[in-house]
Order: C-alpha cells, then structure tokens, then sequence
C-alpha cells in the first residue's frame, strides 16, 4: 500500500492525497493550492484521473475541494464520498469559484486585447462543476461504514471543523495484515458553536495530521469574542467602520452567532451590519436546513429563532448595493470575502477604508504566506488594491481564537487517542510550524513522525 501527497505537504492547501491498496486507486480531497503555491493549481495531475476509482471529500473549503471540476474536465468519473452537508455546500463554493474565475479572465482580457496577449483561462468553467456534482454519488453518515473493494472499507468520522465535516478511517486488509489509516483532514477548535467538537479518532497504524497551528495555542474563544467586541467598540466609538475579511463557509455564520449574541446581551454599540457576499448568504441560509448537524446549544437557539440574524443585519447580494455600503463613512460592520484577501468584495471596502485611522481591520482566519492579508497583518505600512497604494493605517486586530482549526494541544490531545502508530506524517502547514510541532509529538507523546515532501511515495 503507498500513499503519495500531491498537495498539503509542507503547505497549507492544495489537499491532495494519492492512496494505492490491492489495486484499488483514491483520492483524499483534491483542493486548490492558494497564496505563494497558486501556480500548482495549473499543472497537470501527476497521475491519471481516468484510473482514480473514488474520491473522498473531507469538507467542502475550497483548499479541499476547489480542483474536482478540473479533475473530471480531465477524465475522472469514479465515485465522490462525502457527507450530505459537504456535497450541497462543495456544489455552492465550486459554482462561486467558476465564476468568479470567469469574471477575473473577462477583466484580464479586457486589460491584455490591447497588447495582443491573452491571458491564461479559467482552470474550469460552470458546466465542469455541473458535471462534477453528478459523481457526488455516496452521501454517509458519520461513523457509517462502506466497503470500497474486497479488503478496503472507510467511515467518515466528524471533525468538528465546519458543517458536515470529517476525518477518514481507512481500513485496509492486505497481505494477511490488518492497517488503519487515519486522514484528519482539518480538525476543528473544540468549544466552538454551531459544530461539535471533534470526533475521538480509532487506535491507528499510520495518522496523516494537519498542522495549521501546530507551533502555537489559541486564546480561549470567549477572550476571543472580547477581542471581536472591543474591536468593534474601538471603531464605532471614533467614528469609523469595521471590515472583516471572512470565509464564506463556517467563519461568516460564527460572526454572526457571535454578533446576534452580543445584541441579546445588550453590548453591541449602535450599527448596521452588512453581509457582503452571496455566496456567504448563499451558505448561511443551508445552515439552516442541517440544523441535525448543530451543537446542542445551537440546536437549542435554533428551536427558538435563526441562530444567524439579528434585526440590524442587511444582505446585500448585488453589487449595486455592495457599492452603496462605502458611502457609510461611520458605523458599519462589513462582512465580506475574501477571507485571504485575494479577490472578492472585500478588496473595495478596504480601498475605502485601509487608510483611515479611525477604522478597524479584523483577521479572524489563516492568511497564508503570499496573501494581501499576511501582508497587513506582518506590518506593511501599505498595499497594492487594483494597482493603487493603499496605506495601512487602519487598528489591525488578530483573532486566532475564531479558527476552526485546532491548535497545538488540541491536535495532541486528538492524536493521543490513536494510542502509537507506527508512523505519524504531518500535512497541512507550513514547514517550520510542523518541525515545531513534530517535536511535540515526540517529547509528549512519544510518536515517530514525518514531514514529507511533495510527491513522495510513502509505503505503508
């Protein structure tokens, strides 16, 4: 059996892995690589996608799920495993990123006829996706077994992450030898709403783990709500906005939980608050057709009212009335992608608003290395927006304790669980952050681990 990381090895995105037993040939995810690795997105598959017989979808981000579309355009027509959740939301993001991909090659066309060159196509267009969901043809439950092949089955275990989302068991019985495999997929911040808490995993012979946050601890997320409160009071009390980059999917439906609970409570300072994508509206309304998939609290919010609204709450879905939000010069909360800041609406209310002290910037995800936001976020005194410089002069506040992501001695306390593998590999993170955490693994658990290289054909 070998298994080969076409994507998440030493890097953040692009999750992509190759797995082989008794002849049978799967994918786990097949996601689009973003920030300084965007380049990947365009090369060829390094292996054949007319002979991938499944592929396992553990949520639906784009970094998991975004290159599917581009995988069938290119010859796969096996089965795609996911849960209920993650198939209707991967149909919402897919669609969303072949268009906004579309629009981003009319501009640059627009741009380049002039100079008789023309610019790279779109990895996939609306039809791809289209025929991509038609493959989406195994919806399981958690903890619901399937059997791939003769010797090969898997159960898709929830991993706290976002709605619908999973870690994988593999069970492969080959050569008169029993392994579990174990995929984490990303595993999410325990304590959170709206999801559970991970999942405990099986015992495991080999665990490919993710470590986002590998080198570091989140702050508790109710500090972390503080930390959101005392942003917004700092720019509604001097007169300015507040602008949050977010993920469409998990993080704008948290903010929102979060912003109607400080209403409730009476604490949130007189505004308007805008959700600024389609996409994010899109999304939050299927939330609540899965509210099975809520924590017992949400659940309990929900049997009441809608978890996500609140009366001050406007959705501005056409781009008419994303324009009128800049004329608010005080008083707005503005929610909108994208959350790496590499296109979408929110790139126009940061032109507006980036350089004006009174303002607030507010980070509540990952910003991979190459991205605009990891720019802000490291300090540039100012930026490029749509070939303009842009000063940073906004209060940039950084909330880590909004990630759906695990950090540090939650992925060590879910990894215990696995009691000793024979092999621990680390995937989904940056290389320094994994050799900090892979010392972790080894002076607190006593786990031998890996970091492996892209394309590197690991035996099992």
């Amino acid at each position: 059996m070998k298994v080969i990381p076409y994507g998440g090895a030493k890097t953040v995105t692009g999750s992509c892995f190759y797995v082989e037993a008794r002849g049978l040939k799967l994918l786990i995810d097949c996601g689009m690589f973003q920030g300084l690795e965007e380049r990947k997105n365009r090369e060829p598959f390094p292996f054949d996608p007319k002979e991938i017989d499944y592929l396992v979808l553990t949520h639906a981000h784009i970094d998991h799920c975004g290159r599917i579309p581009l995988l069938v355009r290119e010859g796969f027509k096996g089965k795609i495993i996911s849960t209920e959740p993650t198939a209707k939301l991967a149909r919402l993001m897919l669609l969303d990123a072949s268009k906004v991909m579309y629009e981003n090659y009319k501009t640059a066309l627009k741009k380049l006829q002039r100079t008789g060159k023309v610019p790279e196509p779109p990895l996939y267009e609306e039809y791809d996706v289209l025929e991509a969901m038609e493959l989406f043809k195994i919806r399981l439950a958690y903890g619901q077994e399937y059997r791939l092949s003769k010797g090969i089955s898997l159960k898709l275990r929830d991993s706290g992450h976002i709605l619908g989302s999973a870690f994988v068991e593999l069970e492969v019985y080959e050569d008169k030898r029993h392994k579990r495999i174990i995929f984490s997929g990303d595993l999410g911040n325990k304590n959170k709403p709206i999801v559970h808490d991970p999942d405990t995993p099986s015992l495991a012979d080999y665990v490919f783990i993710e470590s986002t946050y590998g080198d570091r601890n989140h702050k508790g997320f109710e500090e972390s709500k503080e930390e959101l409160l005392d942003a917004i009071r700092y720019a509604i009390g001097k007169g300015g906005n507040v602008i949050i980059p977010s993920y469409a999917l998990e993080r704008a439906q948290e903010i929102l939980y979060v912003l109607r609970e400080f209403y409730e409570q009476g604490r949130l300072p007189r505004c308007e608050i805008f959700l600024d994508s389609p996409l994010a509206i899109s999304i939050t309304k299927l939330f609540t057709s899965h509210p099975e998939f809520y924590d017992r609290e949400t659940y309990r919010v929900f049997l009441e009212r809608n978890p996500f609204e609140l009366p001050n709450l406007h959705y501005t879905k056409e781009v008419e009335e994303s324009k009128a939000i800049n004329s608010i010069s005080s008083g707005a909360i503005i929610i909108a992608g994208s959350g790496m800041l590499n296109g979408g609406r929110v790139l126009h209310h940061l032109k507006y608003n980036l350089w004006r002290e009174e303002c607030a910037i507010v980070f509540v995800g990952y910003q991979p290395r190459g991205t605009l936001g990891r720019k802000i976020i490291e300090g540039a005194e100012s930026v490029r927006i749509f070939g303009e410089e842009i000063a940073v002069r906004a209060k940039v506040f950084t909330i880590n304790g909004f990630s759906s992501h695990a950090d540090q001695q939650g992925l060590i306390e879910w990894l215990s669980y696995t009691s000793k593998p024979k092999r621990v590999f680390l995937v989904h993170g940056e290389e320094e952050k994994m050799k900090v955490f892979s010392k972790e693994i080894k002076e607190k658990l006593g786990f031998e681990s890996h970091i492996p290289d892209f394309g590197e054909n690991l035996e099992l």
